[in-house]
């Protein structure tokens, strides 16, 4: 997969309270026609007034999950992307509500591959959560501490990977 290929022409908002964010992923998806955003209120006036192929979300100081509401009434694909929020409980409560993707900071380098996974799967018709899992599992058992994080929640996640993990 090419993820330049799947990336052009695509309109993509971006939300972070952080400027340095921001630019970080304007820089990486610049093949992109993108909007950003930095407050809630911004995001919000944004995603009711237009029409994107995927929205990237912040988690924590912009609101992300009332985003991703409106978001996902929009028929918007939607990448939550943190780093203070990374917890089993907002992964869960991301997947729960819609989210396609759930993406840490510290691997904001290959946010152009985490937006083509969604956009790929959602023109094959396909869950997102299967590429995500296949590209984060490891490092989301490293960062909570082994894999009980699936067992805990095994039949949820069975049930969004429709594989068995």
């Amino acid at each position: 997969m090419n993820p330049e290929k799947v990336l052009m022409g695509k309109r993509i908002i971006i939300v972070d309270d952080e400027k340095d964010v921001l630019d970080t992923l304007t820089e990486l998806l610049e093949i992109a026609k993108l909007d950003r955003a930095s407050t809630y209120e911004e995001a919000k006036r944004l995603l009711e007034e237009n029409t994107y192929d995927v929205a990237i979300l912040d988690i924590m100081g912009v609101r992300g999950f009332d985003l991703l509401k409106i978001a996902k009434e929009k028929g918007i694909p939607t990448i939550m992307l943190t780093a203070h929020g990374l917890s089993e409980e907002n992964l869960k409560r991301s997947a729960t509500e819609g989210a396609d993707y759930y993406a840490p900071k510290d691997e904001i380098s290959n946010i152009a591959t985490f937006v083509a996974d969604v956009l790929e799967a959602q023109e094959q018709k396909k869950s997102p959560w299967v590429r995500w899992f296949e590209r984060l599992a490891g490092y989301y058992d490293k960062r909570f501490g082994g894999t009980d994080w699936r067992e805990k929640e095994k039949k949820f996640w069975e049930e969004k990977l429709k594989v068995m993990i």
